[in-house]
This record gives C-alpha cells, sequence and structure tokens, in this order.
C-alpha cells in the first residue's frame, strides 16, 4: 500500500505534464490552420503555397517516424520526452522569429521543425501515460483522458488563431504572438519538471538477439500494407477538410470573404465535434466493432461530402459555433461549411478503427507496424497540399472530390481491405 500510494504521489506531475503534451501536440499542430491564412494574406500566396507550413509539419513525420521509435528504445522515455520539448521550443520560437523578420521561409523552417517535435512527442506520450498509469485499465484511462485534451486543443488553436488575426488585410505572423509565447511556455514548464522527475524506464532493455532471422515483418501482412495507406488518407482528410474549409471561407475573391474569426470559429466546431465523436466513440467502442464503425462513420462521410460538394454556396445557414471568447453562438455561413463541419463526427473515431483493424493479428509484429503507423502521418501535410493545388485550378468545393475518394478508399478498407488474409504466418 505504502508503494502504490508513493508511486501514484511522485507521478501525479509527471502525468500532469504528459496530458499537458497532449495538449500541445495538437494545439502546435492546429495553429497551422490559422497561420496558413494569415501567411496567405501577408505574402500574397496561392491556395498550394498557404498550405506549405502544414506540409512542412507533417511531412517532418515522414523523416522522424521510425527514428523516433529507435531513439526512444534506446534512451527511454525520458530523455526522449526531454528532446522532444526542446525541439518543440526551438520549432515555435524559430515561428515566432519569422513574424519578426517577416519571413516565409523561417516559417517554413520553424514548422518542419515543430513537426519533429510533434512526432517525438506523439511517439513518447501515448506509452509513458500507459506506464505512468501502471498499465492496464488505468493506463487506458489515461491516455483516453490525453486525448480528450488534445481534441480540445485541436479545437481551440483555430478559433484562438482567428480571434487574433483580427482584420485579415493586415494580418501578420506576429499576430499570433501571444499563442507562441504560451506554447514556448508550456514547453519550457515541461522541460524541467521532466528533468527533475523520476520516470520508469521498463523498455530500455537489451534484449537477447535471436540466432534465427525472421523472414517475416509487418509488410508481410496484404491488410497491414492497406490499413498505412488508409491511415495516410484518413489524416489528410481529417486536415484537408478544415484547411481548405478556413480558406474557401476567407478568400475575397474566390472564396466567400468570411471575416477570419468567424471562418476560425467555424473550423473550431469541427474539431469540437471530433471531440464530441470521441466520446460516443468511446462510449460504445466495446459494443460496436471496429469494421463496422468504420463501415458507418466513411459511408456518411461521403454522403456529407457530397452534400457540401453539390449545395448552393448562395444558401446560408444559421450555424452553431464556438467564438473565440469560449462562447457560443450562431453565425452566417453557406450550408457547404456546414456539412463540412459534420465530418468531423465522422473522422473522430476513424484513427483508432483503423489502427484496430490494421494491427490485427500482427502479434510480436505490432510495435515496428506502430512506427510505421507514425511515419504514415504525413498525410496530413501531403493531401491538404494536394487538395489546395486543385483548388487554385478548379475550385474550392471542387478540390473535395480528392477526399470524397478518400472517404470511399476507407470504405473499401473496412469492407474488404482489413480482413486478414495471411493467418498462415506465425506471429508469437
Amino acid at each position: 500500500m505504502t508503494n502504490g500510494t508513493t508511486t501514484k504521489k511522485n507521478y501525479a506531475l509527471p502525468i500532469a505534464i504528459m496530458i499537458a503534451l497532449f495538449f500541445m501536440i495538437a494545439f502546435v499542430t492546429g495553429l497551422q490552420n490559422p497561420l496558413g491564412v494569415i501567411v496567405k494574406s501577408q505574402f500574397e500566396l496561392s491556395n498550394f503555397q498557404s498550405q506549405l507550413g502544414n506540409l512542412m509539419n507533417f511531412l517532418a513525420y515522414l523523416c522522424m517516424g521510425i527514428p523516433a521509435g529507435m531513439l526512444l528504445q534506446r534512451i527511454g522515455y525520458k530523455k526522449t520526452a526531454l528532446a522532444a520539448v526542446t525541439v518543440g521550443f526551438i520549432g515555435v520560437g524559430i515561428t515566432f522569429i519569422s513574424g519578426t523578420m517577416d519571413s516565409f521561409p523561417v516559417y517554413l523552417a520553424g514548422a518542419f521543425i515543430s513537426g519533429f517535435s510533434m512526432c517525438m512527442l506523439n511517439t513518447v506520450v501515448n506509452p509513458m501515460l500507459n506506464t505512468l498509469g501502471g498499465g492496464g485499465n488505468k493506463g487506458n484511462q489515461l491516455i483516453q483522458i490525453g486525448g480528450v485534451f488534445n481534441s480540445t486543443a485541436a479545437t481551440l488553436a483555430p478559433v484562438l488563431g482567428g480571434y487574433l488575426i483580427g482584420d485579415l488585410a493586415g494580418a501578420r505572423i506576429s499576430n499570433a504572438d501571444p499563442v507562441l509565447f504560451l506554447a514556448m511556455g508550456i514547453f519550457a514548464v515541461a522541460f524541467i519538471v521532466l528533468f527533475f522527475s523520476r520516470i520508469p524506464e521498463p523498455y530500455v532493455v537489451q534484449k537477447e538477439k535471436s540466432a534465427v532471422k525472421d523472414s517475416h515483418s509487418a509488410w508481410s501482412f496484404r491488410h497491414f500494407k492497406l490499413g498505412i495507406l488508409c491511415i495516410f488518407i484518413y489524416v489528410g482528410v481529417e486536415v484537408g477538410i478544415p484547411n481548405i474549409m478556413n480558406l474557401f471561407m476567407t478568400d475575397p475573391v474566390t472564396g466567400q470573404g468570411i471575416d477570419a474569426a468567424i471562418a476560425g470559429s467555424v473550423v473550431g466546431t469541427y474539431w469540437l465535434l471530433m471531440l464530441v465523436g470521441r466520446f460516443i466513440g468511446g462510449v460504445i467502442g466495446a459494443k460496436v466493432s471496429s469494421k463496422s464503425m468504420l463501415t458507418t462513420a466513411a459511408g456518411i462521410g461521403i454522403i456529407l461530402m457530397l452534400l457540401a460538394i453539390f449545395m448552393p454556396t448562395s444558401h446560408i445557414v444559421n450555424m452553431p459555433v464556438m467564438r473565440g471568447d469560449l462562447s457560443f453562438g450562431l453565425e452566417n455561413v453557406p450550408v457547404n461549411c456546414l456539412f463540412l463541419v459534420l465530418c468531423g463526427l465522422c473522422t473522430s473515431v476513424m484513427w483508432g478503427v483503423i489502427f484496430n483493424l490494421a494491427v490485427e493479428g500482427l502479434g510480436k509484429y505490432t510495435s515496428a507496424a506502430s512506427g510505421i503507423f507514425m511515419m504514415m502521418v504525413c498525410g496530413g501535410g501531403i493531401l491538404p497540399a494536394v487538395q489546395s493545388a486543385i483548388a487554385d485550378s478548379v475550385g474550392f468545393l471542387n478540390s473535395y472530390w480528392l477526399l470524397v475518394a478518400g472517404f470511399v478508399y476507407m470504405l473499401y478498407y473496412a469492407l474488404a481491405g482489413s480482413k486478414n488474409v495471411n493467418k498462415d504466418i506465425k506471429t508469437e
């Protein structure tokens, strides 16, 4: 009893910091949405160019996914987390410097370095929370709590960003300085607390090398290979919906010319619905299979996306949104935006169910598969960049045909692609 009580007391602060870092992962990533609107106006960029910061942020996952997993195994949770927090502070600091220099290349460098940090944090925070909770139900509970804070940050970032932009015509990267200072402050406090905290390191153990080389790997499973393509597409769809919608609403020439603060509130409401969807998914997750959940979410997503594309933009609706002062109210927006925001309920549950389907039956290959999954998060930068290039050519709403195709693939994966046809491979 004494040891258990002491453990809980010792780990309370590190747990709080890990949850705060869960918040920061989504918050720093989410800032690329309003910053994309700012740099488009400030540097007179195309839609494609405005998404380069988001692209750089997610391309870092492609570069750092597997190295982050190897780093975790080699130096452990604490040192990896300290390195990630340090890199995050530097990345956000460079973004701040880009505002003082009015430099788009420096802004891109900050986004890329921040992406390295987000990848490293994603790799360490989930298993670290599980370990600090002692594994089992308690560990899972901490991860779910972290997920709630993650979704909350994803909701707040575009709302606060839009609020700080003010007049889009005069907006500068420096408008976002208050939230950048907040991010750097949290990173600094996290570093200090982690440095002086004792963290269990159960996996930094030199494992015995097997004399027999394994002829199989995670890549030997068809449903896994189709699954990592599915997760690549999913993250691209999840990010592409709000990012391009923000450009659609704020563009005064080819879009709707809506005030940036209102647009940020609409985008924040999309992420808020993702938070709601994750709560619902958590409640029904034990009763509904991953296959059924993905099938339903992808099917409804296709319908909502088609409605968003085909409905006339002249049809205006009063949509409930969360405003910059965190109050709720009604804003007049094209009905297309309403359908796009509702897609948040569909995308909310997809990460977990796709992961579960893709690693089903992988056994000892699951750990390696997780590192590969982290690399595929780069889809969140690549697909929105492609979609924004399409928007430059054929318009904002027509660019969403790319995401319709993404939803169709996810539906295919749920119905057929997720079946394990390699059950003959030994996984124990």
